[in-house]
């Protein structure tokens, strides 16, 4: 069944827009707020920003352990907030049944916020460590210099991220221009309101007029326009006096820039072996002004001046070409994006004004404005793509055939879902599978692209001996990728691309990614890309191991993949139980970036798992509000139940400019100490978010493969009934085992481990 949608206007001014979306199981608040950094005064860099983080502090209504970031994370949703140039985004995703009080905590936050001094000096350090992270974080200082070659004053080139010094607290001018904004623009005539469920249009309205009519009434506020934009860079394009639908032109634009098929402009960077990472988006757009980059990065080999030319020549055969043809192709790729659209993704969507959509009549005389202000200059030869296959609903053509033995099957999510996932895993014995794994990555590297524009996920990794391939999304994608890509991990061309050389993570980041080696018991290696050779390869192939796991495939699917899998390489075979470790162990990671990072792992048996989880619950407040708010560690700061290579556990993560590591753990050890209170509404929360009605389908996926891996039954109601079966003796038994002598534990940080006494 389509989605349905419905505008209306509240009497206070606010714009809504309701999407009812039946085949969702989750539904999402998106509220836009028509101001940003560059509408806060010139002499408080950081003004909105800074704003935008005191609306989370709580309020007299919903103090902070009751406001919308402890409610959304008890029941296990999403939920944050951007602040951009012209725009200020809130957002939330929870159980349909939680949109209510989601939306009462966002609205009241917004109109009624607490801005006493003394939060605001607590929150101005978290802003500041923001801050010191962003000056050393490459790949924002790498945008904020495209940035800084717009040409002319335009605010663009400013500095609006705010720090402890733009941020003048003390200062009663700074105090009225921080009241002021907020009075301003936090009132109906400068907000949307999106909401998206799977509820009936009548029960969004319903809960829309409910709490949304709390904010002032007021008139739209004329933005004031911003300087002529100008570029000194080739590739940064600066539109002015462009149509209202520009942004919508643009994304048809880059559809057809990023698209690597055959006789586009990338495909034949590509096939010159130039291409060694590409990005395109936007950057800016308000009031007919529109900014875009073009971040290409080209091999030592390659030719810039000549890969400029052939861009021009591309652009001036895009437009030649039909706009009737290229926006069908558009709108069947928009509609792909639709289906495999989450609720939050919808509404934030919505809230911008930009549905996943082809271009109306207004959107194509856009598109051909935005046309006539690039650069076009005939070169190169060049064809429109043909229709992706993964873009096809229907299942591919073949003959029946049984799933191989060593596929397992889940019935969790139900085919009505239309969201699959396949597994598919091989241990490889092979010395040479780190320099053999580049070849794959880079051979899987186009399909995983054009999987991406068709909102397939393609994901291969390596941890220990282990090659692992994950295809998610619409079954008869999946099955139509994992054919070709299976095809091409036994028989890579002799032509494989180069491959985009993946941006630095922060220390936290990389360390997660490092995580499922260190449980493995094996050493995170720089691996060299290395020259193709097939006789190798196909040798690691023929003494490989393998087994998988499908879900969310009907009968008929199930017969056509098992015809995809039929030359599935390896010998098959079960996974083995997940091998264990007692004591403690600590792995340093050799990551980017000069902060002080630590995770702190603590495995638990299959046993304990329902207690843990429900521990993990109750630990995420206080951990947030006792190292980040209080100690202000930093902002990066978590605590969370992962599952991660089959073996479940507690998951805590800080990442801290000034504390050491040793500094990190021995404040997580008090904090385990303390010891926590069995809430029952929390553990009746938490039970309820493991129904497969409230799981994202790629959590049931997930947690179906991680209990696989295991080799525990998946059974979801009986992992409920462990959860509501928990008392205060489990989770007080459970924390004494973890801080006793015989404690598990896996510290993985960026230092080397502390004397003997962190033991």
């Amino acid at each position: 069944m389509p989605d349905t949608t419905r505008h209306l206007t509240l009497a206070n001014g606010l714009q809504l827009t309701l999407r009812h979306a039946p085949r969702l199981k989750r539904s999402a608040a998106a509220v836009r707020v028509h101001a940003g950094s560059h509408d806060a005064p010139r002499q408080w860099p950081g003004l909105a920003h800074f704003l935008e983080h005191l609306f989370f502090l709580g309020t007299a209504r919903f103090p902070l352990e009751d406001g919308l970031m402890r409610y959304v994370q008890a029941l296990g949703g999403q939920v944050n907030a951007s602040t951009r140039e012209r725009t200020t985004d809130f957002f939330f995703e929870v159980p349909p049944s939680a949109l209510g009080g989601g939306l009462e905590r966002l609205c009241q936050m917004l109109a009624e916020p607490d801005l006493g001094l003394e939060r605001q000096a607590r929150e101005r350090e978290v802003i500041h460590a923001e801050f010191i992270a962003w000056s050393r974080n490459p790949q924002a200082q790498q945008q904020f210099a495209v940035l800084q070659s717009v040409a002319g004053d335009h605010p663009l080139v400013g500095f609006h991220a705010g720090n402890r010094y733009t941020l003048a607290l003390r200062n009663s001018a700074f105090q009225q221009a921080l009241k002021g904004f907020h009075q301003r623009y936090y009132q109906g005539g400068q907000i949307t309101l999106s909401l998206c469920g799977p509820q009936s249009l009548d029960e969004l309205e319903r809960i829309a007029r409910q709490f949304a009519s709390g904010f002032a009434t007021g008139a739209k506020v004329v933005q004031a326009p911003a300087p002529a934009l100008g570029s000194k860079q080739a590739l940064l394009f600066a539109h002015e006096d462009l149509p209202a639908a520009a942004e919508q032109a643009l994304e048809l634009l880059l559809a057809l820039l990023d698209d690597n098929a055959s006789g586009g402009w990338r495909h034949a960077l590509e096939q010159r072996d130039w291409l060694s990472g590409f990005k395109a988006e936007k950057l800016y757009a308000f009031a007919g002004q529109l900014l875009w980059h073009l971040d290409l990065q080209l091999g030592p080999d390659a030719d810039r001046d000549e890969a400029l030319k052939l861009l021009h020549g591309w652009f001036a055969f895009i437009r030649q070409a039909d706009p009737v043809q290229l926006n069908s192709a558009f709108g069947r790729l928009q509609q792909s994006r639709e289906r495999n659209a989450s609720a939050l993704e919808l509404a934030r969507r919505d809230s911008a004004g930009q549905p996943f959509a082809a271009l109306d009549a207004a959107g194509l005389a856009a598109f051909r404005a935005l046309l006539e202000q690039l650069p076009c200059h005939p070169r190169g030869q060049w064809q429109l793509p043909t229709t992706d296959t993964l873009l096809l609903d229907e299942l591919p053509a073949a003959q029946a055939a049984p799933l191989p033995a060593a596929l397992s099957t889940c019935g969790l999510l139900p085919a009505a879902r239309q969201y699959a996932a396949l597994y598919l895993r091989w241990q490889i014995p092979s010395a040479q599978r780190q320099r053999l794994q580049t070849v794959l990555e880079r051979a899987l590297q186009p399909l995983r692209a054009r999987c991406e524009r068709a909102s397939v996920q393609l994901q291969f990794n390596a941890a220990g001996e282990y090659w692992q391939l994950r295809l998610t999304g619409n079954p008869p994608a999946v099955i139509r990728a994992a054919g070709q890509a299976l095809a091409l991990m036994q028989a890579p061309s002799n032509w494989l691309p180069t491959g985009p050389e993946a941006p630095p993570l922060i220390p936290i980041r990389a360390l997660i990614n490092q995580l499922p080696d260190a449980l493995l018991g094996a050493a995170a290696t720089t691996v060299v890309p290395c020259d193709l050779d097939q006789a190798l390869l196909g040798q690691a192939w023929q003494h490989s191991c393998w087994h998988g796991l499908a879900v969310g495939f009907d009968a008929s699917a199930l017969q056509v993949l098992g015809a995809h899998l039929g030359n599935c390489p390896g010998q098959g075979t079960m996974p083995a139980p997940v091998p264990c470790w007692a004591g403690q162990r600590w792995h340093q990671a050799n990551v980017p970036g000069s902060e002080n990072a630590l995770l702190l792992f603590c495995p638990l048996r299959p046993a304990q798992q329902a207690a843990g989880r429900l521990l993990a619950q109750l630990l995420q407040g206080p951990v947030y509000q006792r190292l980040r708010v209080e100690l202000q560690l930093g902002y990066a700061v978590f605590s969370t139940f992962r599952q991660i290579e089959g073996i479940g556990g507690l998951l805590f993560g800080v990442q801290s400019p000034l504390a050491r590591q040793a500094e990190i753990l021995g404040h997580l050890r008090t904090l385990l100490s303390v010891g926590v209170t069995l809430d029952t509404n929390a553990r009746q929360n938490l039970a309820g978010q493991f129904e497969e009605t409230a799981m994202a389908n790629a959590e049931v996926a997930e947690w179906a493969w991680q209990t696989y891996l295991a080799t525990q039954p998946a059974d979801l109601p009986a992992l409920q009934r462990s959860i509501l079966m928990t008392q205060q003796a489990d989770l007080d038994a459970l924390l004494g085992e973890l801080l006793g002598p015989d404690r598990t534990w896996l510290c993985l940080a960026n230092a080397t481990a502390p004397d003997a006494s962190w033991h």
